[in-house]
């Protein structure tokens, strides 16, 4: 009923409309959801990664709720965790509009929306009230100890560099986040790869890299530390930050954010050409991101987290991920093209 809805309707309003109006939905019906989801049981088998309890497998990915306005909400969905963001220093508006395309041929999403989001001080403070309306029981996280019996979703925060910012300051950008919203944050998420900021992929070379993760790392003091890569990097970058992680005690990486390639698309040229640039996510990264998940697990060994993230729709599509050492997975793409039953769906899925 969802896909007919979305075929047949909701492909013909604006994304981004769509997309606020579907959150909005989401965050009024979540007390519902939740009672729902407390008399069904949680799915799944819990995961133990990040010195933490993941209560399954499948995680929503950043980019849905930029600004921690429906953490529960969405958990109640089905999701296990929930990473936020991206969180920049400074709030932004974005880029200009219209800036999120839908490819339904290709079940896939074109964005360019430029981390658009309230800032870290405004968003760390909204961590900080959720804390305290439930009692100062949200997050699982006090210091450096970890107590894994608190409620709500695992918490991630992802955070990326201020547009207005140059290049040669962003370890400072890159600390202001860490410094507000790390006290929030069950782990954190050092984006590098957007394709929607001016300069930021050049981060992801392990020269310039190295800096702002363990600048980060000596502000997180403890909280866990993953940094998000594209697909578009070569076989022998993956590799370089996967020697990188390594080499600095790295929690883990996540594996793929999106693409700027439009190779082996089913939507017209004529169509893509016009949407224009941006990243690219969805079905046509299945095969790429997969590809990069065996390269990192292959050269880290068995211990490092790998989340893997990027064109994951089915079942079958989980199951290989994690059979290529993902140890959690995250969707978004098909979370737009599946509707509100997807996360419980793969989930229960990939139960023994």
């Amino acid at each position: 009923m969802y896909r007919a809805l979305f075929d047949r309707v909701l492909t013909r309003t604006d994304p981004e409309n769509a997309h606020h109006a579907a959150f909005r939905a989401i965050r009024a019906a979540g007390p519902v959801a939740g009672l729902l989801s407390k008399v069904g049981g949680a799915p799944g088998e819990p995961v133990s990664a990040l010195g933490l309890t993941f209560p399954h497998v499948l995680g929503l990915a950043a980019g849905f709720d930029k600004n921690a306005v429906g953490i529960d909400a969405l958990a109640a969905l089905g999701f296990g965790h929930v990473e936020i963001g991206t969180v920049t220093g400074e709030g932004q508006p974005g880029n200009p509009k219209p800036r999120l395309f839908r490819l339904p041929d290709d079940r896939a999403v074109v964005n360019r929306m430029g981390f658009n989001n309230d800032g870290a001080e405004v968003v760390a403070a909204r961590l900080k009230a959720r804390a305290e309306s439930s009692g100062g029981r949200v997050g699982r996280r006090e210091g450096r100890t970890t107590d894994v019996s608190r409620p709500g979703p695992v918490l991630g925060v992802n955070i990326g560099k201020s547009k207005v910012v140059p290049e040669d300051e962003a370890v400072r950008d890159y600390e202001k986040s860490a410094r507000l919203l790390a006290p929030h944050a069950d782990y954190l998420v050092v984006n590098v790869s957007s394709p929607n900021t001016p300069g930021l992929r050049n981060l992801q070379a392990v020269e310039k890299l190295e800096p702002i993760l363990t600048a980060v790392q000596s502000i997180a003091d403890g909280v866990p530390l993953l940094v998000k890569i594209a697909p578009d990097l070569s076989d022998d970058d993956v590799l370089a930050v996967a020697d990188l992680a390594l080499a600095i005690g790295l929690d883990g990486i996540i594996a793929t954010n999106t693409t700027i390639s439009r190779d082996g698309l089913r939507t017209p040229a004529a169509k893509v050409e016009e949407i224009g640039a941006g990243g690219l996510s969805g079905r046509p990264l299945t095969e790429r991101s997969l590809e990069v998940l065996r390269l990192l697990r292959g050269r880290v060994g068995p211990d490092l987290t790998l989340i893997g993230v990027g064109g994951i729709t089915t079942v079958e599509d989980a199951r290989a991920r994690l059979d290529a050492g993902a140890t959690l997975l995250q969707g978004y793409t098909a979370f737009i093209y599946e509707g509100p039953l997807w996360p419980r769906r793969i989930v229960k899925g990939l139960a023994p």
